[in-house]
């Protein structure tokens, strides 16, 4: 089924980007091949991979009913559950493959995609890791920092400031005109610094020009750049995710649904599955085009919920985790009804 499938999407897929790549007078066709389309497969591969073996376990089971060989299984006294044994036995093949594929391959695979994508086809969505603006970042339970504008290039940013409390009282303030990472020893350089120290009785301000310190964050750390979550295998985004709700970042929401889609649709292999051998083990009059019709509808709709639950799991006030698992939760329901009928 993915050797169907998969040209057919190439076909279409060079069609409607041709112009763009004989724009680019630097863009060779092995860069194309190597960099775009092998990518390309593995993202399209894994994307469509539960509904490949979804179709294929429908149309291999609906043929067995048309050739009466359901009926002869069950002359032979086999079970509805012994017969499903061997169709288990292969999602769970197809379970760990892309189980493996989502949390360790495919990340790897979109960060060059994505990049390929800024720099010759998508140019004016290409996402700018050179600079930021207005960041909060909470360093630690009681530290917190404000930049209004950092260059990465530079390593260096405008409008800084350091605040520190106890409780919820302002203890300290640091702020500086401009600030400047240094490579050789992992410091910060503040120029045009004012800091200020809150006492009991009273406060101690200086002033300087310059002033080398250290904080507990890199300049890599002030990205947050939602794109970065499909980008990062599995370990790098859980690492992400912990480092993140510590310094206090907003909505992480894209990150945990994308963390959590990685398990929930391999884990769906066994529910399409189990609704697939259902629904094709029945002989129908329309024979295997009726079942091929029902099956192929009700994936249409399981990759529409897929979608709508991926979108509202990114906002700020949902449940990721009951979002993601909503479509294998409804899916599962039916395949249980589908299961108890098929026995019959």
């Amino acid at each position: 089924m993915l050797i169907i499938l998969i040209p057919v999407i190439i076909a279409v897929d060079i069609s409607e980007k041709i112009d763009k790549f004989l724009r680019e007078a630097d863009l060779t066709i092995g860069m194309i091949i190597q960099d775009y389309y092998v990518n390309f497969i593995i993202n399209i591969g894994n994307m469509i991979l539960p509904l490949a073996l979804f179709i294929s376990v429908l149309f291999f089971t609906s043929k067995l009913a048309g050739n009466t060989e359901i009926i002869a299984i069950n002359s032979a006294k086999i079970s509805f559950d012994r017969f499903l044994k061997p169709y288990f036995i292969g999602a769970t093949i197809v379970t760990v493959f892309s189980l493996a594929l989502n949390h360790f391959i495919v990340p790897q695979s979109s960060k060059v995609l994505t990049e390929f994508n800024g720099n010759y086809i998508k140019k004016s969505e290409k996402v700018n890791l050179n600079s930021v603006s207005n960041v909060n970042l909470q360093l630690s339970e009681n530290e917190y920092i404000y930049i209004r504008s950092f260059s990465m290039s530079r390593n260096s940013g405008s409008y800084f400031s350091y605040e520190r409390y106890e409780g919820t009282k302002l203890k300290y303030k640091l702020t500086s005109d401009v600030i400047l990472y240094k490579k050789a020893d992992s410091s910060y350089r503040l120029n045009n610094f004012y800091k200020r120290t809150l006492l009991e009785e009273r406060d101690v301000i200086e002033h300087g020009r310059r002033m080398d310190t250290v904080f507990s964050f890199m300049p890599k750390d002030l990205l947050h750049v939602e794109t970065f979550a499909k980008e990062m295998r599995t370990p790098e985004l859980l690492k992400y995710i912990d480092k993140a709700k510590e310094r206090g970042r907003g909505n992480l929401n894209v990150y945990l649904v994308e963390l959590y889609k990685r398990t929930s649709l391999p884990l769906s292999s066994y529910i399409l599955t189990l609704i697939a051998v259902s629904l094709g083990s029945v002989k129908r009059r329309g024979g295997v085009g009726m079942n091929l019709t029902i099956g192929i509808s009700l994936m249409f709709i399981y990759v529409f919920m897929l979608k709508i639950v991926e979108v509202l799991g990114g906002s700020p006030d949902s449940s990721p985790l009951l979002l993601i698992c909503l479509p294998n939760v409804v899916f599962g329901a039916l395949a249980i009804y589908l299961y108890l009928n098929a026995r019959k």
